[in-house]
């Protein structure tokens, strides 16, 4: 059901239905959303029987018409606190409450995970889950859910928040209404300036704290791809204060899919393109023409942008340490990992790192890291050990980062989020680290850590930002 996973989703019975049926059939089912990957759920029998029909093997249909297209939604228990993952059926689309009066704004949120978010007052409604912005199919069901809610709430925005990069479908969802609707105004919102800001919002909070911003992907203003990144700011905006070192991503989009090439980014920017590579399990379904032509993406700088991710950390040391080098689902050589550590494991050293001051902030310097990680796969080290290991170093530096910042700012609160703090293992080390060197620590709960919380933050984010 799960491979090479600890964890398994349960559906609980919400109607009767589902006793009835389940007595009837009398053996386990399968079930997930009606609906492709990437494409909105079927809501209609006719249109369930025309796009499902190539995959289902039964379908239950009925004559009640579904009015709005909303998936199931999924929770964590992480400690002892019920954290949602996707936020839908149940939960949305039930206002989270403002820590301050808002104007009616009309938030688009990012393209992974998508929720939109508009305001009013004291509440914020944010929308179901609306999934990944990648097709148009997708994209319809996010307008017209627009519409709906606009409708439902009698809310007619007059600001309009938005991810800077350009080429996000909700991005350019809104450049659109820019120029059709001459009387809107438009607030683009750095993406780990909202998911540290939405943190803030659910928890009550608009005094300036210490943003722990981990995700695989976000558009910075610096022209490289954000995703390891500490922060201190409020609602009204931030400084960048430390991140992660920067690697290549050779081939771009495409060393998301295969993390062996993160992997390989890691090894030639920090250790030099003829570092040894012999004796890693990376390499045993490469050829050599791979490897070259990887090589030179990176030495001539050819579609290899640079990122401070770290999501794209995660999928190198996964890919380094043979647990994953090429995936077939999100975020999935990041998963297995975590799923290979051993949190009772008795802690050992942690892998070395160190800080060095950039021109704007403090950089995480990886290099000796990642040196020490690959002796450890050469030397026979097993994957569980290599895994704790990392996970600790990993939950090491962000205390670490956040105390550095704090001497310098003497702020003692945290807010943690992002995607990567969806790894249940690192999300507890880092809270119970930060939490005995005194730190007071905002995590998510009402709304995800992923990007499915972003427009709750860009809303807040837009609500002061026009005068």
């Amino acid at each position: 059901m799960a491979p090479n996973l600890k964890y398994l989703g349960v559906m609980l019975p919400y109607t009767p239905l589902h006793h009835l049926l389940m007595s009837k059939v009398g053996c386990p089912l399968v079930m997930t959303s009606g609906n492709l990957s990437e494409e909105p759920i079927a809501k209609d029998n006719d249109e369930a029987l025309r796009r499902l029909g190539q995959i289902a093997d039964w379908f239950l249909l009925h004559n009640r018409d579904i009015y709005a297209k909303y998936d199931d939604s999924v929770c964590v228990v992480e400690k002892e606190t019920s954290r949602v993952v996707r936020r839908a059926r149940g939960h949305a689309p039930y206002p989270i409450a403002l820590p301050f009066d808002s104007r009616q704004i009309l938030a688009c949120g990012a393209e992974e995970k998508n929720t939109f978010c508009l305001t009013r007052d004291r509440h914020a409604f944010v929308s179901q889950h609306i999934g990944d912005m990648e097709n148009e199919e997708t994209l319809e069901h996010f307008e017209k859910t627009i519409e709906l809610y606009k409708k439902l709430f009698r809310i007619e925005p007059e600001i309009v928040a938005h991810d800077l990069h350009p080429e996000y479908l909700p991005t350019k969802y809104a450049l659109d209404l820019k120029v059709k609707c001459g009387n809107l105004r438009f607030v683009p919102v750095q993406h780990h300036h909202a998911h540290i800001a939405s943190c803030m919002v659910e928890n009550n909070v608009q005094q300036p704290v210490i943003g722990v911003a981990f995700d695989g992907t976000g558009y910075g203003g610096d022209g490289t791809i954000w995703g390891g990144e500490f922060l201190v700011g409020d609602l009204k905006g931030f400084r960048r204060m430390g991140r992660l070192e920067h690697v290549p991503m050779p081939g771009g989009a495409a060393a998301i899919k295969k993390p062996y090439r993160m992997a390989l980014g890691y090894v030639h920017a920090l250790l030099g393109p003829d570092f040894p590579l012999h004796g890693l399990p990376i390499l045993g379904p490469l050829d050599q023409g791979e490897l070259v032509v990887v090589g030179r993406q990176m030495e001539r700088r050819v579609n290899s942008p640079l990122t401070s991710s770290a999501g794209r950390l995660f999928d190198a040391v996964s890919a380094l340490a043979g647990v994953r080098g090429e995936i077939d689902y999100e975020a999935q050589a990041a998963v297995e990992l975590e799923t290979l550590a051993d949190e009772n494991q008795r802690p050992s050293a942690l892998y070395p790192f160190s800080f060095a001051e950039g021109d704007a902030c403090r950089v995480v310097k990886l290099g000796e890291l990642v040196a020490a990680l690959i002796d450890d796969v050469k030397q026979g080290t097993t994957v569980t050990a290599i895994s704790t290991k990392f996970h600790r170093t990993m939950a090491s530096m962000i205390v670490d980062m956040c105390r550095a910042v704090s001497r310098d700012t003497g702020i003692k609160t945290v807010a943690l989020s992002g995607g990567v703090f969806q790894n249940r293992l690192l999300f507890s080390m880092a809270m119970d680290g930060l939490r005995e060197r005194g730190f007071e620590v905002l995590t998510h709960r009402l709304v995800p850590c992923n990007d499915g919380g972003i427009s709750l933050g860009q809303a807040a984010i837009a609500n002061f930002a026009v005068t």
